[in-house]
């Protein structure tokens, strides 16, 4: 940093061009400062002299002990110890939400993967009466998810020789589905749609289908033999749906369920 700028104290309301230099203000946030920042020469030498500065910052967020005064003091360039400190920490903190984000959006799409086990895990308080809560499994696959629900429908297409059963269930936010899809022979990808009374069509999974297929009695591959399972789920009530139909990304329709 510049003599000048070693020697000025810093104003409070200008400490935010750390922030703003390692990009961690929200959008409102950011806008702020940018109008402030138009009329302020203090800050437009601050920003030229801290860019370049979050690299080295977020190695030492990732460090045992970050955030700390002797962190802040082994700098060798600094506008000072108590905003190299700051930042320092706000990196820390940052990193630390971005983590715990990260892991419940891994989870919740663990949810929804194809055929495979998932798992969508929430907080919910355990048995041993203590304060700390507990992840727990709610479901562990797309097989099980559908044998899970009871109400059920079923279609075939002679044309294609495609079946499906749509496995549904109320929820407050809509309608949760699974399929069981037999008959269909790849390469193929697919999406299954649901269409509400009104005509409206809700896309609630895709997938591909490999060249072996799935549910096929004849089925080169043990897999091939097999039915494939997908989970779902849209929007509209259940009491609001007509039909289901799968269809190819081409727009070929595989078979059609009414609900």
């Amino acid at each position: 940093m510049s003599g000048s700028m070693m020697g000025s104290p810093v104003p409070n309301e200008h400490e935010t061009v750390g922030a703003y230099a390692l990009g961690i203000l929200d959008d409102a946030e950011a806008t702020a400062f940018e109008a402030h920042l138009a009329t302020c020469e203090w800050c437009a030498q601050q920003l030229d002299e801290l860019a370049g500065m979050e690299p080295m910052l977020a190695a030492l967020a990732d460090l045992p002990g970050s955030g700390t005064p002797a962190i802040g003091e082994s700098l060798s360039a600094k506008p000072s110890p108590r905003i190299v400190n700051k930042l320092v920490d706000e990196v820390a903190e940052r990193r630390a939400q971005k983590r715990r984000r990260s892991f419940y959006m891994v989870a919740a799409a663990a949810a929804l993967i194809i055929g495979g086990p998932f798992a969508a895990m929430a907080a919910g308080g355990g048995d041993s009466g203590g304060d700390t809560e507990q992840p727990r499994v709610l479901a562990s696959t797309a097989k099980e998810l559908f044998e899970s629900m009871n109400d059920k429908v079923s279609g075939t297409d002679p044309s294609t020789g495609v079946s499906a059963t749509v496995a549904m269930q109320t929820k407050d936010w809509g309608t949760s589905l699974g399929l069981e899809l037999k008959g269909v022979k790849g390469e193929l990808k697919c999406s299954l749609i649901a269409v509400t009374d009104n005509g409206e069509r809700w896309t609630a999974s895709t997938w591909s289908v490999g060249k072996w297929g799935y549910g096929l009695p004849d089925g080169k591959t043990p897999e091939s033999k097999k039915p494939l399972y997908i989970g779902g789920a849209v929007a509209p009530a259940q009491n609001t749906i007509d039909h289901f139909e799968v269809v190819t990304s081409d727009g070929k329709k595989l078979v059609e369920v009414d609900a």
